[in-house]
This record gives C-alpha cells, structure tokens and sequence, in this order.
C-alpha cells in the first residue's frame, strides 16, 4: 500500500489526493477484483489527479505570468489557449500509441518528459518559451491522464472495469479540484515558479513509483501502422453507434459544466459578493462528492444500469440549474447546485466510459481519445456561450442557457436509449461471480 509519508511539506498535493482518493477505494475494495488490488487502483487514481492537475495550474497565476511576461490582461489567455491546444493535440496524435505500443513503456517515456516540460516553464525566461512549455505540459499532461485511464480499463477484468474506470476518473475529479488551490498556495508563498518545481519533483516521484508496480501487459494483439491507427479512429467516430449516442451526451453535459464554471466568477467577483479568486476556486472543491459518485456508477455500470444510472444522472443535471439561479438568495443554493451538478456530471462520464470501453477491448487508448474529442468541443462551445449569454442576460440568462443543454441531453438520452446495445447477460453473470469470490 501506497503512503505518503515521504510527501509532505514539498508536494501537499500528493498527500491530499491521497487521502481522498483512498476513500474512493475503501467503499469499492470489497469488489475490486484480485486481478488489480486495492493499492494498484489506488495507485491509478492518485497518479491520474497528479497528471491532470498539471493542465491547470496555470489558471490562478495568470496576473503573475502577465506580470513576469510583459503580457496585457485581454492577451495573457493566451497561456491557458496554448495549454488546450496540447490537450487536443495529445488525444489526436498521442493518446492512440497506446493501442500501437507497450503502455508501460509508453507511460514511463511521457512522465520523463512531462517533468522536463514542467521545469521548462519554471526555468522560462521569454513569453515564447513560456508558451512552448505550456503547451507542452497540457500535450504530455494530457496524455498522461487518458492514457492512464485506458492502461487501467485494459488492465481490469471484466466484471471489475466500470468500478476501476470509476475510481481512476474519481482521481481525475480530485485533481481538476485541487489544481487550483494548490496552485494558489504554492505561489503565495513561494512564487509561481516554484508551483512547476514542485510539480516536476513529483512528476519524478511518479516516475520511480510507477516504473516497479504497474502491471505488465501482452502486446496489442492488432500490429497496424500510426497513420492507419490514427484513420481507425475517424473510422470509429462514423460507425461505432455506441460512441457515438454517448459521446454527445458527453458533448452536453461538458457544454453545461463549462457554462457554469466560465461564468461564475463574474458575477462572484462583482458587487455585492466581490470575492477573491481564492474565494471563488473554493467553491469548487464541494465537487469533491462528484468523485464518490464516479465510483458508485462505474459500479451500476457493471450491474447493467448505466442506462438507468445515465437517466437519474441528466435529472440531477438539470435539477441543478434550479438550485444554481437561486444563487442571488443564499449562497448554500449556489452549493446545493455545485453539488447537484457534479454528481449528475461525474456519473455520467464514468458510465460512459465504462459502456465505450466494453465495445472493442483492444482499442481502449483510441476510444478514449474519441471520446474526449466530444469533451474538447463541448467545452469550448459552453464557455463561449456561457459568457456571450452573461453579458446580454447576466447570470439568469447562463442558468436557462444552462438548463436547455441540460434538458437537451435528456430528451436526446431518452431517444436514444433503445438504440443502445444492452449488457450481455452473461457479462451481468461475471459481475455477480467476481463480487462472490472477492
């Protein structure tokens, strides 16, 4: 079992991630098959928070970086847009190697890698070098944090892969949370620079940890060339209906998530509230219930109820927005809703990786790339109707703007849902069996 006693004071981040993501597992272990124990699954979801939190350190240091850089405020997103473009650079073109090559081998290359990005950036002296390191810690942090996801889903059994898949996105959860308060903390009192250091001594620790336990896989049973790996995947995105339906329900929900988060600080850091960015990011970490939720529905998933899981999930989605556009009355209606939303949010991702996963096994590392192709283009159309909405309808115009997709999402749902393969019974019969001899 994993501890972190030799993580304490230099990364707080591993800790804390820890221990939440140890709780994640506590309610789980008792199904988790002996194929992957419970500090492996642990293990997977503790390095999937650490690897993702890199992508979005950036967000609460941008005064300081435009401050050391000589950028204008209206320019320096420029850094966070550097960073998106390695993200959707690295579920193009990185991502799928993990269906070509040896993902241990794979993983190993890109966590040395990421640590050189992340020392790039602190060492960063001119804005181009600045952005060079960005974009290249969102590429390696990235394909990091799927190609960790997909080694788990082919490393699980089964019967066992929708709850280990749960976890693991239970990690990714956690680490989009802490991401920024941690990043917040370092550099108040260390400078910015020091939060990259940081993060690349961990990114290291990573490195020697995950180089002698994680598991040894067969080669990929499929030999074909990069570029026909990569046209598979257009090849996927027009005939695999499974992708398809949950990936724009993924589309959706994604859409509504960054319909809330960019446009929350608005009306947060105006009058009357006028709090911190301190204050605001905050607010996020009452998300931390939306990674017990991914636990609990990659498990319903393997029971056969994802699509039973899906439905509950889009109601709590668009009940949430009720809750949110009361936020002006009391700010535990802004929690309420907080919560409300990520549960719903965070249920249906996991079930839909779970029900994308079980269709073609040997091509995990490409499904998920597809499917996050989905994610990439809900994001960026809900952020930039999110705040168009803001400005000509302030915050009750983004709540019914918020609603619509949400609402959306479910009627496409309930189209859909006898379209759907259903769960095989004997794999519903393998579940029962691996919880019996657990």
């Amino acid at each position: 079992m994993l501890n972190n006693q030799n993580c304490q004071l230099p990364c707080p981040q591993v800790g804390l991630a820890l221990n939440i993501a140890e709780s994640l597992v506590n309610d789980q272990s008792a199904n988790i098959s002996p194929f992957l124990g419970k500090g492996l699954v642990l293990l997977f979801a503790v390095a999937c928070a650490l690897s993702v939190a890199n992508v979005y350190y950036a967000q609460p240091l941008l005064d300081a970086l435009a401050a050391d850089f000589g950028f204008s405020q209206a320019s320096i997103g420029i850094v966070i847009t550097a960073t998106q473009v390695g993200c959707a650079l690295a579920l193009l073109f990185i991502v799928p190697l993990g269906d070509l090559m040896n993902r241990r081998r794979l993983t190993m290359a890109q966590l040395f890698l990421l640590c050189a990005a992340l020392i790039a950036v602190g060492m960063a002296s001119s804005p181009a070098v600045l952005l060079i390191g960005m974009l290249s810690v969102g590429l390696l942090g990235t394909a990091m944090t799927q190609g960790l996801i997909a080694y788990a889903a082919s490393a699980a059994a089964p019967a066992e892969r929708g709850r280990v898949v749960g976890v693991a996105q239970g990690g990714v959860v956690i680490g989009l949370l802490l991401a920024r308060t941690v990043a917040g903390w370092v550099a108040d009192m260390s400078g910015w620079r020091a939060v990259y250091f940081v993060s690349a001594a961990v990114a290291l620790l990573m490195l020697v940890v995950l180089s002698r336990v994680l598991p040894a896989q067969a080669p990929p049973t499929e030999r074909i060339s990069y570029l026909k790996l990569l046209s598979s995947m257009f090849a996927m995105l027009a005939n695999e209906r499974v992708l398809q339906i949950r990936g724009v329900i993924a589309m959706l929900m994604f859409a509504a998530f960054s319909i809330f988060w960019s446009a929350l600080v608005l009306p947060l850091s105006a009058a009357p509230y006028s709090f911190s960015h301190t204050v605001i990011g905050s607010f996020g970490l009452v998300g931390i219930l939306g990674a017990l939720a991914a636990a609990r529905a990659g498990h319903w998933a393997d029971h056969g109820h994802g699509q039973r899981t899906t439905g509950l999930a889009l109601v709590l989605l668009l009940l949430s927005w009720l809750a949110l556009a009361m936020m002006s009355y009391s700010l535990w209606a802004l929690v309420l809703g907080i919560i409300l939303l990520d549960l719903g949010g965070q249920a249906i991702h996991v079930t839909n990786q779970s029900m994308i996963f079980r269709t073609q096994p040997a091509a995990h590392s490409r499904l998920v790339a597809c499917y996050m192709i989905f994610y990439t283009v809900g994001s960026g159309l809900g952020a930039i109707a999110s705040t168009a909405v803001y400005a000509s309808a302030g915050w009750d115009g983004v709540c019914l703007l918020g609603a619509a997709v949400s609402l959306l999402g479910l009627v496409f749902w309930g189209l859909t849902v006898r379209l759907m393969p259903k769960v095989p019974v004997d794999a519903q019969k393998a579940v029962a069996h691996g919880e019996a001899t657990d």
